[in-house]
């Protein structure tokens, strides 16, 4: 290969570059960016960068002294790919050819219907997000987080530290059932009760109100709730819709094998973008966690080198953590089919334990609260 594109400028993207020049590619790389900004870290983005604990210096992540080699294309955002001639599309006008694609360009906020325009409503997936969050609840008041999932219960942790109101609305039964089950998820949310933090689950939002600003948010139930700030975190959708047409698979992200490989020759997906196969769970998933970003793209790249002449491996079980109102959160593994989970050490009420799922008596996932160490002794079982 002559020149291999890299789609996508964040983690994933970086960490495919990376991989390329480990495994010895000596050819042309681009990479190619849609923000302005050389790669950054985005898990402190809801927790110490928000909180002001760091600056914007402290979230890069090229090393210093590293040079990749690479032609950096940032601020400019891939439009297609054209199969024919091996091209990526560029929004200004450029082309560039590639022997070689790696698709990393990860995925976006959902944004609340109506919110457009509205002067108070954010998202938070990008440093500049961040910046304008972090703004405003510098200016204290009334926050209201609507999505109870990881980012917005760190956003509320965030806030509340800062000494602000803080409400989480959480349409579903319970925050955070799907990652974590319904139990544990329930025992993670009490964490916002616990430190006087409103908790509404089992109702939808209808809208906002306000003119030029919110003021509030109204539900589905008829109650509304007065906000100062709100902040809308409902997931993200991959960003793919450039590859429409493109010879490439698409559902729910690029659809991939255990190794990255699309259905393309010579294009392979990583990051948050990418649907991997999983033959732990027999069925292709988006991981959208940092270490899936880090860890991942290595394989993707071997199997580009080798023009996918590789046998697939099997990735590395889903692996994440987050920061809550200075308890320390991880998890590793598949909760979904599991058929018990039992707390082995520590106790749910104190907000410190450690909790092991398991299907047919296999452990299948381990939850930890605020145990460390034990937890990387088991997820080491799952890695080995």
């Amino acid at each position: 290969m002559r020149t291999v594109a890299v789609v996508g400028a964040s983690l994933a993207g970086l960490s495919a570059a990376r991989a390329l020049r480990k495994q010895g590619y000596d050819g042309r790389l681009v990479l190619v960016g849609d923000e302005p900004h050389r790669p950054y870290d985005r898990p402190p983005l809801s927790k110490e960068f928000l909180a002001g604990h760091i600056g914007e210096a402290d979230l890069a992540l090229e090393a210093d002294g590293e040079d990749l080699g690479a032609e950096w294309l940032l601020g400019v955002r891939a439009t297609g790919l054209d199969r024919a001639d091996r091209s990526v599309r560029l929004a200004d006008g450029r082309t560039v050819r590639a022997d070689g694609i790696v698709v990393a360009t990860g995925a976006a906020a959902r944004i609340l219907p109506g919110s457009e325009g509205l002067a108070g409503v954010h998202t938070l997936r990008t440093l500049d997000d961040a910046r304008a969050l972090r703004d405003e609840l510098a200016l204290g008041g009334r926050l209201v987080v609507i999505g109870g999932g990881f980012i917005g219960a760190e956003v509320a942790s965030t806030a509340y530290a800062l000494g602000l109101d803080v409400t989480v609305i959480e349409a579903a039964p319970t925050p955070l059932a799907g990652p974590l089950g319904a139990t544990m998820g329930g025992v993670v949310s009490a964490l916002h009760a616990d430190h006087g933090v409103r908790l509404l689950c089992g109702v939808g939002v209808k809208g906002l109100s306000g003119k030029r600003r919110v003021d509030a948010v109204l539900l589905e139930d008829g109650r509304s709730v007065p906000a100062d700030t709100v902040v809308v975190g409902v997931g993200a959708r991959p960003c793919v819709e450039w590859l429409e047409g493109s010879g490439v698979a698409l559902d729910n992200g690029v659809t991939c094998g255990a190794d990255g490989r699309t259905t393309l020759a010579g294009v392979v997906a990583v990051g948050d973008c990418a649907n991997w196969y999983d033959p732990h769970t027999g069925s292709h998933r988006r991981v959208e966690h940092w270490t899936g970003a880090l860890e991942r793209p290595a394989a993707a790249v071997a199997t580009l080198l080798a023009h996918g002449a590789t046998e697939p491996g099997v990735p590395r079980p889903p692996y994440f953590w987050s920061d809550q109102y200075g308890v320390k959160i991880q998890f590793v593994g598949h909760a979904a089919g599991a058929d018990s989970v039992t707390v082995e050490e520590g106790a749910t009420d104190e907000r410190s334990f450690l909790a092991v799922y398991r299907r047919a008596g296999t452990p299948v996932a381990v939850l930890g609260m605020n145990q460390p160490r034990l937890f990387t002794r088991w997820r080491k079982q799952f890695t080995a």
